[in-house]
């Protein structure tokens, strides 16, 4: 028997001539052409719409920002544990302790491709996503009751495994509801849940470890797993409920035809030559492994992650100044509160003006400036404030973000891999700068400083060497369309 049951698609279409027939039927006059005033009341109108459209996805994209919180303070409580015995419990020795942390990163490496394919082969975020955080949770929950190097090291690589799935999955989502010149501006604000967990997980992790130890006969680095994992599994209950699906998805909370218009919006944007082709999930693999900006974007995002690990150790870090295990995560958190303001402003700028290449590299040279100041004095106050700056480098990151995502017009699919690609492999960088603070370099560190220095200049080059390459395929983009005889600019990559 064949079923009558319409099918997604069907039911896209058929919103899709919601909106045609409303225009249709309100602004087209007798000759077939709309009059200047009933041009400006339909753009009026679809202004108005987008308005509110914008206004609905963002309050539901908001809990991402407190996922990706609740994500890095899973992942990096581990720094903060090492403060109140950890280390001492579990009796590890040598690099193990740098080897828990570099194992997390070997199951987030595995798994980003095959999960965002997957979730782009769902279509519903609000399952997946919630599911895989509330699971995440209580194997960071049962990181607690661990007592030996092994069985903390499973526990690591199992919540590397799950915790990949947040990350790129969300990049993914977002990029499925906003436009270019929205995107940056919007990754600054999820980006921020990464900046603020810094300052607020060592808040948290110094209240917990100063008052909890003992209790129950619990050491607090026991209770700092336990209580922070209860609270991502609740969390991840309310989720279920508030992450929106991809548009094409039926919806809820939209009408009909603001669902309509959120679809036609991204589609508009699209660089296909045939928008109505379903591009598949292993179609989309193909794309994105043949693009070379996969692997120079995944090589420049690996710099950055070795660039940026100081944070893993800022704890550690902060302690070389001479205070207490509580001061010192106190006092962690103040340039992170900082560099969560400065990068709102700089990413919206960033969005303003159209460009990315200029905006990653400011906040590198401020980091560079940073490390230069740490490496040349052990003055416990000017390396305080060095911390300041080198702690400016995510603001690059967030607008890297955003020129990733509109580096991959073509499809969701090849998006999806693309984005997996990028940010699996890249933590590599991630690895390798797990490694480059061991306890014989310190306190001064000026080593691992050197070899960020390296990295944030690196990172400098590659994003010159691919705004060049981008101003190129922009100028053939160009001349393809005059040789059409095209006359309305069609896609191109910003800079």
């Amino acid at each position: 028997m064949t079923s009558t049951e319409p099918t997604a698609l069907d039911t896209t279409k058929e919103k899709k001539d919601v909106v045609a027939t409303t225009v249709d039927e309100k602004n087209i006059s007798d000759d077939g052409s709309l009059s200047s005033a009933q041009e400006e009341q339909e753009k009026e109108r679809l202004r108005l719409m987008e308005k509110k459209l914008l206004w609905k996805v963002d309050v539901r994209m908001s809990i991402l920002v407190l996922i990706y919180i609740l994500n890095h303070i899973d992942r990096n409580n581990i720094s903060a544990a090492r403060l109140a015995g950890f280390e001492r419990d579990l009796k590890l020795t040598g690099s193990q302790f740098p080897t828990l942390i570099a194992i997390y990163l070997v199951g987030y490496i595995l798994m980003q491709v095959p999960s965002n394919m997957l979730l782009n082969y769902l279509k519903r975020p609000s399952y997946y996503l919630s599911g895989a955080m509330f699971i995440w949770g209580v194997i960071s929950a049962l990181t607690g009751i661990t007592q030996n190097f092994v069985g903390a090291l499973i526990c690591r690589l199992t919540l590397g495994i799950v915790e990949t799935a947040f990350f790129p999955g969300a990049l993914l989502l977002m990029s499925r509801w906003y436009k270019r010149d929205e995107l940056g501006f919007r990754t600054s604000i999820f980006f921020a849940g990464l900046l603020i967990s810094i300052a607020f997980g060592n808040l948290m992790a110094s209240g917990i470890l100063d008052r909890m130890d003992g209790v129950l006969g619990h050491a607090s680095w026991r209770w700092l797993f336990f209580i922070e994992g209860a609270i991502t599994c609740a969390i991840a209950v309310l989720a279920a409920f508030i992450i929106p699906d991809f548009p094409e998805v039926n919806q809820r909370w939209l009408t009909p035809e603001e669902q309509a218009f959120a679809i036609a919006r991204i589609e508009a944007e699209s660089k296909n030559d045939d928008p109505t082709k379903v591009v598949g999930e292993v179609e989309g693999f193909k794309q994105a492994i043949r693009d070379w900006k996969v692997w120079f974007l995944t090589l420049l995002y690996a710099v950055m992650f070795l660039s940026t690990t100081f944070v893993l150790y800022l704890p550690t870090l902060a302690a070389t100044l001479g205070f207490n295990a509580t001061i010192s995560l106190v006092l962690c958190a103040p340039p992170s509160l900082l560099v969560t303001v400065t990068a709102w402003f700089h990413a919206r700028h960033s969005d303003k003006s159209g460009e990315r290449c200029y905006h990653i590299i400011v906040p590198t040279v401020i980091a560079v400036t940073g490390h230069i100041v740490v490496m040349a004095t052990l003055n416990r106050w000017a390396r305080y404030f060095a911390f300041f700056l080198i702690a400016q480098s995510p603001a690059a990151q967030i607008c890297f973000l955003a020129w990733m995502s509109n580096s991959f017009p073509e499809s969701s699919a090849k998006r999806a891999v693309a984005i997996g690609i990028a940010s699996s492999i890249s933590q590599v960088g991630g690895i390798a700068g797990s490694f480059i603070y061991p306890d014989s370099w310190g306190p001064g560190y000026r080593p691992s400083f050197g070899i960020n220095v390296a990295a944030c200049v690196f990172i400098i080059i590659l994003s010159l060497v691919y705004r060049r390459k981008l101003i190129q395929i922009n100028h053939k983009l160009e001349e393809e369309e005059k040789a059409k005889g095209q006359t309305t600019p069609g896609f191109r990559y910003p800079l």
